[in-house]
This record gives C-alpha cells, structure tokens and sequence, in this order.
C-alpha cells in the first residue's frame, strides 16, 4: 500500500464445534490452551507469548517468520487489550501488529460463544485498519480461517 493510505475491512467467521460454551471460552482464555491454537506455527519460530486475561489486560505475540516463509527471520509483533470479557459468552481484544518494527493494522476482534443443541457457534468478527507494510483483509481473513481451524483440533483433542 502507498504510504498514507488506510484500507478499512470488516469480516466474520462462524464456526460450530462440539463442546460446550464453557468449553470453549476457556480455549479462547487460558493462555497455556490458547498458546496451542493461537501462538504455535510450523512455519515461525515464537518468541513469546503472554496473555492476561481481564478486562484491561495485555496479550503480547512475537515471533520470527521461518525461512519457508515469505519473510524469513523477520520478526511480528501483536499486542492486544481485552476490552471487555463476559465469561462463557464474549471476549472484545483491540491489537496493534507490527512487522519488523513497522506497524501494518489495528484491529477489534469480537469472539460470541452461542450455545446449541450439539455444542456452541462461535462467531467472530474482525474490524481492522490496515496500514502500510500490511498483510491486507485477503490474508488477514484467511489467518484466521487457519487459526479457528487450529482451535477446533485443539478442542477436538
């Protein structure tokens, strides 16, 4: 993106799993469940991973990209607040990723736990402001694709 420019992108994803809410929620909270699904990659090295889970409570992601990446040894940064948690059913983070250094979006990310009749529906919604250096709404949805898909292996196992 040229310098200056701003690209706005909102999308939500819904996901139903076979666990309950309370389940759920926890997969989306505890740090050493959510560090499975959310932090670890085969293909960035992790660096660090925090997680305070309480309303004005900081995340902190960093890792390094592999050298099977598009971006070999740089590093990525994503740090967060929980805006606002309501257990079992809400949790809104707003984050500031950066990319070597640069920042490349803010975002607010909204999870919603629904209970059904086999389990829960997730829904999960992004708004994200995309900066210079940004990965882009295309990228960014499918991050997350992968990253649900990885939450519903960990709450499979």
């Amino acid at each position: 993106m040229p310098d200056g420019h701003v690209t706005h992108a909102t999308f939500t994803l819904d996901r139903s799993f076979r666990a309950a809410p309370d389940k759920v929620f926890e997969a989306l909270s505890d740090p050493a469940i959510k560090r499975q699904w959310f932090a670890a990659s085969d293909q960035s090295e992790l660096v660090d991973f925090e997680s305070d889970f309480r309303p004005g409570g900081v995340q902190h992601l960093h890792y390094r990209f592999g050298e099977n990446s598009p971006f070999p040894g740089v590093s990525l940064t994503d740090d967060g607040i929980f805006q606002t948690i309501v257990p079992g059913s809400r949790i809104v983070i707003t984050s500031r990723m950066a990319i070597g250094g640069a920042p490349m979006s803010v975002s607010l990310t909204t999870f919603e736990l629904v209970p059904n009749e086999s389990g829960t529906d997730l829904i999960c919604t992004n708004q994200v402001a995309f900066f210079e250096n940004a990965d882009g709404p295309v990228m960014r949805e499918q991050g997350w694709r992968v990253l649900l898909d990885k939450l519903g292996e960990v709450l499979e196992g």
